[in-house]
């Protein structure tokens, strides 16, 4: 089994590996969501960054345990720990956030002390209107800024697009940190599509199609550890440990930068 895909870590499990793995004790799991603007999913409570996970999204608590949370994301299914302090009651989001980011204010005026910065993708609450912004139970977000959660994105290189200039962080999701199948992610999701989180899973999303096809815009263009999005006939878009950033590159130029530096040439071309 993949780890990254397998709620058990051996103190407890779910249900449904009942009979598939060894745990202590077998759990139906507790509904939570994320109460911090970003926060590290990892690979033990000590370990290193997996992924990340979003104000507001949705996860399933397997295991608690010296004050972190064993937990599966409910947007693409990866388990990790986070801190239990980053958790709070699960709630029904109304609202994403879809500016590439914004603040949370404490009142209803551009001039009131902000309480956090919220990512593109987190996830709220809206409770009601006033004036140009939305009140949600953390404090209130402009209006302009917000999307209805079942009005998804039509474009997805334009929700790419969104990010050029986020620097270029391992196992980033949002605005202030992202990396190549982060950001991919990020803009398919945004579209209503569903998207695994790294990129040697993201090789199964949409269709295979040849090397003698044209590249269309949305497309996707896989190396060994390394996605990105074609923009048009001559463009790419990624998030990039060469320029340590969300950038456009010529796609011939990046296919021969990257076979030059490390010998990769591209493995797949998916459609999504």
């Amino acid at each position: 089994m993949d780890r990254r895909l397998t709620p058990a870590n051996g103190r407890a499990a779910l249900d449904v590996l009942r009979g598939q793995v060894v745990a202590e004790r077998f759990v139906s799991g507790e509904p939570a969501c994320l109460i911090q603007p970003v926060t590290d999913l990892r690979t033990a409570p000590d370990g290193a960054r997996d992924r990340q996970v979003l104000f507001g999204e949705a996860v399933t608590v397997i295991d608690r345990h010296s004050g972190y949370a064993f937990v599966q994301a409910a947007k693409d299914g990866y388990c990790g720990y986070v801190p239990e302090a980053a958790l709070g009651p699960a709630t029904r989001p109304t609202h994403r956030v879809s500016a590439p980011a914004t603040h949370v204010y404490s009142g209803a005026k551009v001039q009131a002390p902000e309480v956090m910065a919220l990512s593109f993708g987190s996830l709220v609450t809206v409770t009601g209107e006033a004036g140009n912004f939305a009140e949600t139970p953390q404090g209130f977000i402009p209006a302009v800024h917000l999307r209805p959660v079942d009005a998804p994105f039509p474009d997805p290189v334009a929700v790419a697009e969104m990010f050029l200039g986020t620097p270029y962080l391992w196992g980033g999701n949002s605005r202030f940190g992202i990396d190549c199948s982060g950001l991919v992610q990020t803009a398919l999701v945004a579209c209503g599509k569903t998207c695994p989180a790294d990129s040697d899973q993201q090789r199964t999303v949409g269709t295979d199609f040849g090397d003698n096809e044209p590249l269309l815009r949305g497309d996707l263009l896989f190396w060994k550890g390394h996605v990105a999005m074609v923009v048009d006939d001559a463009r790419l878009i990624h998030a990039n440990g060469h320029s340590m950033s969300v950038a456009y590159e010529g796609t011939d130029a990046c296919i021969a930068r990257v076979m030059a530096q490390e010998g990769n040439p591209v493995i797949a071309r998916r459609r999504p």
